[in-house]
């Protein structure tokens, strides 16, 4: 992958990529827009087949985060970082976590490290005794687990889902299939079980889909059965990115897809339009998913409780929004991104016409 292209192509601002010797840490933070703020994102932890796979995450889930925290009204851009395992199940390390707060330290504050996947508020913790710029840990840095509040944004977006297509918010006597039970997932399932929903979970990770078996009620689907073949009202994907492609698409038999993934769509453009002719409803991800941003965001710009709350409620607005905007377009993914571009812009155009007033 040629990354100057790839960064030309999506507007990113600043990559930077971090070899560690002496901890053994590889990683990668991209920047794709300040033009916002300063550029908040979680650091994944993962096992990447290969190095250009960890390069296009960064980069898209970069992009991503730049119009998340748009259209969720936070003054902040979008960056995000990886750090690439050796091997499947790699436990993390202080050292390598400290290693990785000084990364983020040499961005000066222009790049705010989060939690993602495989990164827990330990692992925060040790990244903020190197870096004031970190955001998600319980005793140094401060924010803790967002994924309650991911969750809980995730589950006002589906409730615009149905008032969009005329039907009663009323959940108990829908079928909702949720692909993952991790941080997001399991806590999606909770909402929805406690709102009365038939739950139906998949994990390749056995313990955690007991779980939300035992303690909540769900229905596990076994190795014979694809939960993105079942009838359902709602498909939630709470897992990783990439999921649903054409061929995919093609097989749902659901009304609904919301949930909790980033980048779920594998070719945006494609999936959207695909997932528009079948007349599926497609809560597009980053509006879906940005409870957790608003958590932690908010409370990095000084927003009190009450306004943090208030934002999570938002997410059903915004994407009523979104979704009544895309009869003019493509998809909802599309109309998602103009809808966060439209915020981008303006406050591009500020700057402009404030440096222009300053000149004179």
């Amino acid at each position: 992958m040629h990354i100057l292209e790839s960064m030309v192509q999506h507007g990113h601002e600043r990559v930077a990529i971090c070899n560690d010797p002496t901890t053994g840490l590889r990683a990668i933070i991209a920047v794709h827009s300040t033009v916002l703020g300063n550029a908040l994102g979680g650091t994944r932890r993962f096992f990447y087949s290969n190095d250009n796979d960890a390069i296009f995450d960064v980069l898209r889930l970069s992009e991503g985060m730049t119009f998340k925290n748009a259209a969720a009204d936070l003054a902040l851009g979008g960056g995000k970082s990886v750090i690439l395992l050796k091997k499947q199940g790699e436990q993390p390390t202080e050292a390598q976590g400290r290693a990785m707060g000084r990364f983020v330290e040499s961005f000066n504050g222009s790049y705010i490290a989060a939690e993602d996947v495989g990164v827990s508020p330990q692992f925060c913790d040790w990244m903020a005794q190197e870096s004031r710029h970190i955001m998600g840990g319980e005793a140094v840095s401060h924010g803790g687990d967002p994924s309650p509040w991911t969750a809980l944004g995730c589950f006002n977006s589906m409730k615009a889902c149905l008032r969009h297509l005329g039907r009663k918010v009323d959940f108990s006597n829908l079928s909702v299939g949720v692909q993952g039970c991790g941080a997001t997932g399991y806590k999606l399932a909770k909402l929805l079980r406690a709102a009365g929903a038939a739950v139906m979970v998949t994990d390749v990770h056995i313990p955690t889909m007991k779980r939300a078996v035992e303690e909540l009620g769900c229905v596990a689907l076994g190795n014979d059965r694809n939960l993105f073949h079942e009838k359902l009202d709602i498909l939630a994907p709470c897992a990783m990115g990439g999921v649903l492609d054409h061929n995919t698409v093609a097989q749902l038999h659901c009304e609904i897809v919301c949930g909790t993934a980033n980048n779920q769509l594998l070719n945006p453009q494609q999936e959207g339009a695909d997932l528009k002719k079948r007349g599926i409803l497609y809560s597009p991800d980053f509006i879906a998913n940005a409870g957790g941003v608003i958590r932690l965001g908010g409370l990095h710009l000084g927003l009190t409780e009450a306004e943090i709350d208030r934002k999570v409620a938002a997410i059903e607005d915004t994407t009523l929004t979104v979704l009544h905007e895309s009869a003019h377009a493509q998809s909802t993914s599309d109309a998602a991104i103009t809808y966060a571009r439209r915020k981008i812009d303006a406050a591009r155009a500020g700057k402009s016409a404030a440096t222009v007033g300053a000149a004179r």
